[in-house]
């Protein structure tokens, strides 16, 4: 079996970070959202991965290289614009070729994993097996209709008028069969090939497709409150414990758990925690801060109180009075803010 991964997004959601940076690459409890997904696929015994990526491909393969560091091997292939899943599977079609794939979505978080899903696609070897969640509201998802004997009737992309709620989390399993199917598609009214259509036509044309109901912690990680979600959950497997990076200082600063402080981070005369994330070569002095992501350079000096933010990487925050209060702050990368009392 192989992986395709989908890295290709622009992240609008995920402003103002993504001005600067993949939301493929947020980092959740100080690793990229990328490198989890990897982590998971490895886990189910996959290691030729392709990673559609488009205009942040350089970045991308900065942080994760050739794959080798996390126990895979990676190759990138290029989507010039975002056309859909499906027209990813098209151009993946070389790397992929008549081989089994789990197909996932980068920037999706499944910390659970889905090992046992893979072992029953593996076992029963329908044509397309997809991974559904129940959610309150379906209709901003692929939605996915089954029969009594659990196997796909009909999905739908986004229905105005859903008859089921399962939505699709992004994660699917192929035989090479979708390959015809991907090829015999035509672009959605938003001019995307969707992968629900290919699934589809699967189903139509009576090749076995089944799903399973997910009920692990699944996130996308498409919005900051997301995000800080996802960091206080992988954050909760610590327990109460801390996580110091070597060369990191701690003066006349407490901690309390669980939190995680990348290398060489000065934290001075602090209160931190619970549920923070540090990366490395930070600066912290005089603040206090809980349940927030500091990305990896960013300084925050003589804040007296941060809950529920991200701070962007070699951001610098700093008060310009001295009255006491509780800030909730999103900031981009190097980007300097000064906090006045009139603002408050």
């Amino acid at each position: 079996m192989k992986a395709l991964v989908l890295s290709g997004g622009s992240g609008t959601r995920l402003r103002p970070f993504s001005y600067s940076m993949p939301k493929q690459l947020i980092p959740i409890a100080n690793r990229p959202v990328l490198e989890h997904v990897l982590v998971n696929i490895r886990d189910l015994g996959v290691t030729e991965i392709g990673v559609i990526v488009g205009s942040w491909a350089a970045e991308i393969a900065a942080v994760i290289g050739d794959g080798s560091s996390l126990g895979v091997r990676v190759t990138y292939i290029q989507q010039g614009a975002p056309l859909g899943l499906a027209h990813a599977v098209r151009l993946a079609r070389g790397f992929l070729g008549e081989d089994d794939f789990v197909m996932y979505l980068g920037d999706i978080m499944l910390p659970d994993g889905v090992v046992e899903i893979a072992a029953d696609f593996r076992a029963r070897r329908p044509a397309a097996h997809v991974v559904a969640q129940r959610v309150p509201d379906p209709r901003a998802f692929g939605v996915v209709e089954l029969g009594a004997d659990g196997a796909v009737r009909r999905l739908v992309e986004k229905p105005r008028w859903p008859r089921s709620d399962l939505a699709m989390v992004g994660v699917y399993f192929f035989t090479a069969a979708v390959h015809e199917a991907v090829d015999a598609i035509v672009p959605s009214r938003r001019g995307e090939l969707e992968i629900t259509d290919a699934v589809q036509w699967l189903v139509s044309r009576g090749l076995p497709v089944r799903a399973t109901e997910y009920r692990g912690f699944w996130k996308d990680t498409g919005r900051p409150d997301d995000v800080l979600e996802c960091n206080r959950r992988l954050l909760g497997e610590l327990g109460g414990r801390v996580e110091l990076g070597p060369m990191t200082r701690l003066v006349r600063s407490r901690i309390d758990g669980p939190v995680i402080v990348g290398a060489n981070t000065l934290i001075e005369d602090c209160l931190i925690g619970p549920n923070v994330s540090i990366g490395r070569d930070c600066v912290l002095r005089g603040t206090r801060l809980s349940d927030s992501i500091v990305l990896d350079g960013a300084s925050i000096l003589e804040v007296p109180g941060m809950s529920g933010s991200i701070v962007g990487r070699s951001a610098v925050i700093e008060p310009a009075g001295s009255e006491a209060a509780r800030y909730r702050l999103l900031v981009g990368d190097n980007t300097r803010v000064e906090i006045a009392p009139a603002a408050r």
